[in-house]
């Protein structure tokens, strides 16, 4: 018997652990399973031919709100063209809506919900039994979580992408309205020393990947666990970059110590804020100390060593769009000082994320309650509410793209901390910003770069009410150099240039004899020597820095 397991990611980048999970269940039932893995970017015929090329006797699709589209699809046609296959169906986007699937695709044989693992060996035994499969499979808990190891294999390994995922635990404590986590049931974790075995696992079989990403929804739900394994995760036999979600909130004082303890770069936390209206949050059952999460915000962020990703969701109930941009100000100002500098040196991103109404969330259930009009298609995104218009979400669409574009790629990160400080809203001004993209019909996403810094200036110069600012100026072009090959655009009456071979080889040398003598890293071969009338700059193009001589040493700008 051939079982085929069927991934469709969002990207080149991503893995999925879910057919994974099912490919070991099914090993340690005596069963082999291969994986077919592609993204959304790949050509239909390429995925298409592989699923067919596989003759399965069992297809197993992997199904979420970004791909159930794209999945129906191909297994409409892999139906007709391998007629006697059984078309299985499971994840999180079928398994609140199966029998309203089952009805509407015909092709579809049978849908799982919940945890496939041992669901999916039953099919497998009633088919090889000649016993008829049910249309609908509960898939329940599975009690063998623990035994999952890392899933991969060494030839999936082998590959360059960037990021691997690992499972520690598996369910949620929290209940918030919004999210299908909170039908995951009580919380089953892995012992400390069982994932630290794993983790250092990934060590030598996946030598080339920088990112282990731990899927658990509330990494550190035990406080002690956690502390646990960040304690292991210290020894320098650990060398990735380990992403973790967190609840910042349940922080305590050696939580801090030992996260500050991490070289920088080593680990990067994901804490889900939502919104910072208290009556917002209790209405999607998120029950938070707010000016305890806050302050560990700011403190996570002035530890300098880590990579903060916090996030915000818009069209909740009871948050218009004055009220999301005080929850964005409110965290904006975590991450920044009041000069727009980054707090610690820490690197950050704030993301915007739009509501999504589930199959089987709280929140859909409840839509008519917020007047919570929503798309049928997926991911069911929110069109408007009784508190946000469409308009005003779509305002918040085009203010996400400048914030991704603008802030949170890091590429103008000097001409931001510039803006920022001729505003006292961090929301207005990207507000500002994408009103005057409006008003010129400009598209961000078919914006050039050279283009995106030019448009940047122009909007700040119209904003301070002037024809030529020379700080922007300095800081756009000092971001262009750091960061793209060519030569910068020019900005108003602010013109820097290389030094000649001789000047430049001087200033090159005396930038590196004080470096010396500083501990300054930098990558010689790609240091330009520049001047402008504002004086005379070193930058390092292939690590992204930018130095100002002051007449004594050098500062980084």
């Amino acid at each position: 018997m051939k079982i085929t397991l069927f991934a469709l990611n969002s990207s080149y980048t991503h893995t999925n652990l879910a057919v994974r999970c099912i490919r070991k269940s099914l090993a340690d039932a005596g069963y082999a399973a291969d994986i077919v893995e592609h993204n959304l970017k790949d050509k239909r015929g390429a995925i298409l031919g592989a699923l067919y090329a596989a003759d399965a006797d069992i297809y197993g699709f992997s199904a979420y709100i970004w791909n159930i589209t794209e999945l129906l699809s191909f297994a409409s046609d892999l139906k007709k063209l391998r007629p006697n296959a059984v078309i299985v169906f499971g994840g999180p986007e079928v398994s609140y809506n199966a029998r309203e699937l089952l009805e509407a695709h015909s092709f579809i044989d049978c849908v799982i919900t919940g945890e496939g693992e041992s669901a999916f060996v039953s099919i497998a035994r009633s088919l090889e039994a000649g016993e008829p499969i049910p249309a609908i499979i509960e898939g329940g808990i599975y009690n063998n979580f623990g035994d999952s190891g890392i899933l991969y294999t060494p030839k999936e390994l082998a590959g360059e992408r960037r990021m691997l995922y690992y499972e520690s635990s598996r369910g949620c404590p929290y209940r918030c309205a919004y999210c299908l986590s909170a039908l995951s049931g009580k919380v089953r974790a892995k012992t400390v020393g069982q994932t630290l075995d794993e983790l250092y696992k990934f060590e030598s079989l996946a030598a080339d990947i920088k990112v282990i990403k731990l899927v658990d929804r509330t990494f550190n739900f035990d406080r002690e666990r956690a502390k646990a394994i960040w304690r292991g995760l210290l020894d320098d036999k650990y060398t990735k970059c380990y992403h973790f979600e967190i609840c910042a909130e349940l922080l305590d004082e050696e939580s801090y110590q030992l996260l500050v303890s991490f070289p920088k770069g080593k680990v990067q936390l994901e804490i889900g804020v939502q919104s910072t209206n208290r009556a917002t949050l209790e209405r999607v059952s998120r029950h938070t100390d707010l000016d305890k999460l806050l302050a560990s915000i700011s403190r996570l962020c002035s530890l300098g060593n880590m990579h903060i990703h916090v996030d915000l969701i818009a069209g909740l109930p009871g948050e218009g769009l004055e009220s999301f941009a005080h929850s964005f100000d409110e965290l904006y100002g975590r991450l920044h000082d009041g000069h727009g500098d980054e707090v610690g040196g820490c690197e950050f991103m704030l993301q915007l994320g739009f509501l999504k109404l589930l199959y089987g969330s709280k929140l859909r259930e409840e839509s008519e309650s917020f007047g919570c009009i929503y798309s049928d298609s997926p991911p069911y995104t929110v069109l408007a509410t009784d508190c946000l218009s469409f308009d005003e979400l779509e305002l918040l669409h085009n203010i996400d793209s400048l914030l991704d574009r603008y802030v949170n790629s890091g590429v103008f990160r000097r001409a931001v901390r510039t803006a920022m400080k001729h505003t006292a809203s961090p929301f207005m001004l990207l507000r500002g910003l994408a009103e005057r993209f409006r008003r010129d019909g400009i598209r961000i996403t078919e914006l050039s770069q050279p283009r995106a810094y030019a448009a940047f200036y122009d909007y700040c110069c119209e904003m301070m009410d002037c024809t030529d600012n020379s700080d922007m100026a300095a800081a756009l072009t000092l971001d262009f150099l750091t960061s793209q090959k060519t030569a910068p655009p020019k900005f108003g009456s602010f013109r820097i240039e290389r030094l000649d071979q001789n000047t430049a080889s001087a200033e090159k040398h005396r930038f590196m004899r004080y470096t010396d003598t500083c501990g300054i890293d930098y990558f010689a071969p790609a240091l330009e020597a520049m001047c402008a009338s504002g004086g005379v700059y070193v930058v390092d193009r292939r690590n992204g820095r930018a130095f100002k001589h002051d007449g004594e040493g050098y500062l980084e700008i």
